[in-house]
C-alpha cells in the first residue's frame, strides 16, 4: 500500500491519539501532504496540511487541538490529536494536497470518540 495510515482507535471525549502515515514510495518529500477526515455520511475533508517547506495549516474545527508533523527520513507524516470531540469521529486518510493531485487512497484509520 502506497499510503498506509495507522494509529486510530476508540477514545472518550478529551482523549488523545497519534496517527501515522507511512509513504512507501517517497512521494511526500516533494509534495504538500494533508490529513483528511471522512465523518460518517459526509465527504472527505482536509483537517491539516504540512506544506513541503514545513509550514502548516489547519481546519478551524481542529485548530489548537491537532498538530501535523513529518519525519523526512522515515517518510512518515503524523497527526497528534488532543482534546478529541465526538465530531472528530471518522476515518482518517493521508494524501498529497490539493486533492487534484491525490494518489491512490489507502484504507485509512478509524477514529471513534465517544461522549
Amino acid at each position: 500500500v502506497q499510503l498506509q495510515a495507522s494509529g486510530g482507535g476508540s477514545v472518550q471525549t478529551g482523549g488523545s491519539l497519534t496517527l501515522s502515515c507511512k509513504d512507501s514510495r517517497k512521494i511526500f518529500s516533494n509534495n504538500h501532504v494533508a490529513w483528511y477526515q471522512q465523518a460518517p455520511g459526509k465527504q472527505r475533508e482536509m483537517v491539516a496540511i504540512i506544506f513541503k517547506f514545513g509550514n502548516t495549516n489547519y481546519a478551524d474545527s481542529v485548530k489548537d487541538r491537532f498538530t501535523i508533523s513529518r519525519d523526512v527520513v522515515k517518510n512518515t507524516v503524523y497527526l497528534q490529536m488532543n482534546s478529541l470531540k465526538p465530531e472528530d469521529t471518522g476515518v482518517y486518510y493521508c494524501n498529497v494536497w490539493p486533492l487534484a493531485y491525490a494518489r491512490t487512497w489507502g484504507q485509512g484509520t478509524l477514529v471513534t470518540v465517544s461522549s
